[in-house]
């Protein structure tokens, strides 16, 4: 998902992409990943990859969730933020609801099912047509994910705390990205809680969805690098 960042930024940066507990390479998964424990597993990597200075902490949807709570948990340890296509505000109770119903059938069923519905909600139509190569290995990487994992971060997300009520305490200077075609969390919406930070701007990413740093790499990376160029932290 991040393979262009990395390729971007690891020649004047050192780069983390890690594999969040149970998915990818990492074991450690059980049927309730909070996102806490996400963060807590990011604050031990840290650690034991000896980074003592304060990091830039990018996340991507459910990643911004982590990225909030990082935020308020470790903030000694935050320099800058980025947040991609993610939100602040708590799931509705028909959103937890959905989750739960979504975390009991792929441990029935498997992840296949979540395929094709996912994908559609993802990219921006235009995506599909001029980058099938993309759409065709995140697919993979769905079907190929651990079913456990899923569950148990579909539940975590259901259970995380509302972060709106905290923006105004993140003072690190912060950048807001997202797809104009974003159907899951909009430009309006993520928007209006980037006011509510002290040092945030927000962007749109013009034709795409809400895989912005994989639909559009080149344009998230120029934002990206003239952020990390221009903020004093």
């Amino acid at each position: 998902m991040w393979a262009a960042q990395l390729d971007c930024f690891r020649q004047g940066y050192r780069v983390i992409a890690p594999d969040l507990r149970g998915f990818g390479k990492s074991d450690g998964a059980n049927d309730l990943l909070t996102m806490e424990q996400f963060a807590d597993d990011l604050k031990s990597l840290l650690d034991a990859s000896r980074v003592e200075e304060p990091i830039t902490l990018c996340g991507l949807s459910m990643g911004g969730y982590i990225a909030f709570q990082f935020a308020l948990k470790y903030p000694g340890l935050l320099s800058r933020l980025i947040l991609c296509d993610t939100r602040a505000a708590a799931d509705s109770q028909e959103v937890q609801m959905n989750r739960e119903v979504v975390a009991s059938q792929v441990l029935e069923e498997g992840p296949e099912f979540l395929v094709d519905g996912m994908i559609e909600k993802l990219f921006a139509p235009i995506s599909a047509q001029t980058n099938p190569e993309m759409i065709r290995q995140v697919k993979e990487v769905i079907r190929n994910s651990s079913p456990l994992a899923i569950a148990g971060a579909s539940r975590g997300m259901a259970q995380r705390i509302d972060a709106q009520p905290y923006l105004a305490d993140i003072e690190v200077p912060a950048l807001v990205l997202c797809g104009s075609e974003d159907v899951i969390t909009p430009p309006e919406e993520m928007e209006k809680f980037s006011r509510k930070m002290p040092r945030a701007e927000f962007h749109v990413i013009a034709g795409a969805g809400h895989m912005a740093p994989l639909e559009k790499p080149e344009l998230v990376n120029n934002l990206i690098q003239e952020f990390l160029a221009n903020t004093d932290v």
